[in-house]
């Protein structure tokens, strides 16, 4: 077990910036091939494709199928962008980090947790996904290594142990610089699943350097939310509040559990919403003053009428990579 002390990651935070950025995916042009002067085939990827992973559900909350490039408009910083890369329910490797709280405040669920998570796994992951399990309280801890061993990722379930205090932040912060070093040779959706009851109660990273890192892994979060309690008294709504807006930001999601033994229906749920996406790509034109500063998307449908009927969920923008 690799033991992330939550206190050397304080320090970090407050004495460096990370030292990367994540790239957008990288996806090889129609004009990717060249020919080299030895006469053996060069490759030249095009690393600037920004790829937008966009969820459509009607007002019941089902998902929307059946849509076409047409139907989509993308936008950057409000210039319209032509969209070169579409595919419908999104069959690209999944790249998961299962971060779950085993703090006092959900110390009695933790089977419930443990066994919920085994199904939903066994269910999900195909041979190209991979999966990397934290578990974290007063630290971060990571149990198994990205993998598709399903033996392996059941025994690190198994060993989850309870703690005390919350390191939810610094949770995100380590899941998201894992997703960013993750390769991008081959395109794969980077998604962070947090089981918590959405305290936050360490010093450390904070919520905006925690989303910004999400952000520039390209990381969409899920967040299933376990309620304490039924009444407010006694609930940290801020906590949840907070996952909630990073959830949307990063054009994931987020399930309340009002009974852990329901943890099945938010999986299901879960899966679900990762199978019914659609993959819009694009290439940003180059700017004559490029930097790494943040860059704001915008997804619309091309029918006024459904943007009435329809609610659209992708991830409100990227970092590129400076020079890019």
């Amino acid at each position: 077990m690799r033991r992330i002390a939550s206190i050397l990651l304080a320090t970090a935070v407050l004495f460096q910036q990370p030292t990367f950025a994540a790239q957008p995916a990288q996806q090889p042009t129609p004009e990717a091939t060249a020919q080299s002067g030895t006469g053996v085939p060069e490759f030249r990827i095009n690393v600037r494709l920004v790829n937008v992973f966009v969820n459509v559900a009607d007002a019941t909350g089902a998902p929307v199928g059946g849509l076409t490039r047409d139907d989509f408009a993308l936008s950057e910083d409000g210039k319209p962008q032509k969209i070169a890369v579409f595919e419908r329910e999104a069959d690209m490797p999944l790249s998961i980090v299962l971060a779950i709280d085993t703090s006092a405040s959900v110390r009695g669920n933790l089977r419930l947790e443990q066994d919920a998570a085994k199904r939903f796994l066994h269910a999900l992951l195909r041979t190209q996904d991979e999966l990397q399990l934290f578990q974290f309280s007063y630290s971060v801890d990571e149990l198994v290594p990205f993998t598709n061993n399903l033996k392996r990722i059941d025994k690190g379930l198994e060993r989850l142990q309870p703690g005390t205090s919350t390191a939810l932040y610094n949770a995100i912060y380590l899941a998201s610089q894992s997703l960013g070093a993750r390769p991008d040779a081959a395109p794969h959706r980077k998604v962070i699943v947090l089981i918590t009851d959405g305290g936050d109660t360490m010093d450390g990273t904070t919520y905006p350097q925690a989303v910004e890192q999400a952000l520039r892994a390209q990381a969409m979060i899920y967040s299933l939310i376990i309620v304490p309690v039924e009444a407010d008294a006694g609930r940290d709504t801020g906590g949840e509040h907070a996952l909630i807006q990073m959830s949307e930001d990063t054009g994931g999601k987020y399930y309340y559990v009002q009974d852990p033994r329901d943890l099945d229906k938010s999986f299901a749920r879960l899966s679900e919403d990762l199978r019914t996406q659609y993959l819009l790509g694009y290439y940003p034109a180059k700017r004559l003053f490029d930097n790494d500063g943040f860059r704001r998307i915008k997804v619309q449908l091309t029918n006024p009428q459904w943007n009435e009927q329809y609610q659209l969920r992708y991830r409100s923008g990227y970092y590129p990579l400076a020079g890019r």
